[in-house]
């Protein structure tokens, strides 16, 4: 399937209604299509299975589901770590909305058996002053690294970063909250005393609050350290 049967494909899977919902989740982002993310994937699963260096050497990416497409792919392709690392060199740049990062870091179930090489990996992305190249990373970090032996890496990372986009603060209340739940005392620690903004301190607050998995004496606790 070549790259052009590959966008009218898309135009025949697209729903206009889950179109309408797709921009309202994604805003500014204006080139969706509307195709529905399982549907999609089983697209990513046939383009998995062909010519992956011909796929990404001519990949369009004029769509909103053109680029999700890329991200699937690199992570149901059957390929090595190290070539999973220079597809993501490659598409990283391409991301421009919450959604594509998001499920993207998602399909990456390699990484699993890679966490060193992938923690390497990811420290120039940390770095990134670019919104989405440090959202990528810091989801990966909370889908991946919150555990040992890396979670006190995780949470001094996630103390230190310094970015006004909206996607980065929202990461890092995120993994906070995600944090907290197998690390409840690391995490405090990190409430008690960071160089958090409010808005992300007490986002991080707000979704562990809301997380099931707390119980309510430590959920009254929480709600008490809201800033104002």
């Amino acid at each position: 399937m070549n790259n052009e049967e590959i966008r009218k494909k898309i135009f025949e899977l697209a729903d206009e209604k889950y179109q309408k919902f797709q921009i309202s989740l994604c805003p500014g982002i204006n080139n969706i299509v509307g195709v529905r993310v399982p549907v999609l994937r089983n697209l990513a699963k046939e383009i998995a299975k062909g010519d992956i260096d011909t796929y990404f050497k001519n990949a369009k990416s004029d769509y909103y589901e053109e680029i999700m497409l890329q991200g699937m792919v690199i992570g149901l392709a059957k390929i090595d770590f190290k070539q999973t690392c220079k597809y993501l060199s490659y598409f990283i740049p391409k991301i421009d909305n919450w959604a594509v990062c998001d499920i993207t870091v998602g399909g990456l179930k390699i990484v699993k058996n890679h966490l060193d090489e992938m923690f390497i990996f990811l420290k120039p992305y940390l770095k990134s002053k670019k919104e989405f190249e440090l959202r990528f990373a810091i989801v990966t970090l909370l889908n991946f690294y919150i555990q040992e032996p890396y979670i006190d890496f995780v949470l001094e990372t996630l103390n230190q970063i310094k970015h006004d986009g909206y996607y980065v603060k929202m990461a890092v209340a995120w993994a906070i909250s995600i944090a907290f739940i197998p690390f409840p005392q690391k995490t405090m620690k990190l409430l008690q005393k960071n160089n958090l903004d409010n808005f992300t301190y007490n986002k991080a607050l707000q979704k562990i609050v809301e997380s099931y998995r707390v119980n309510e004496r430590t959920k009254k606790k929480i709600k008490k350290m809201k800033r104002i």
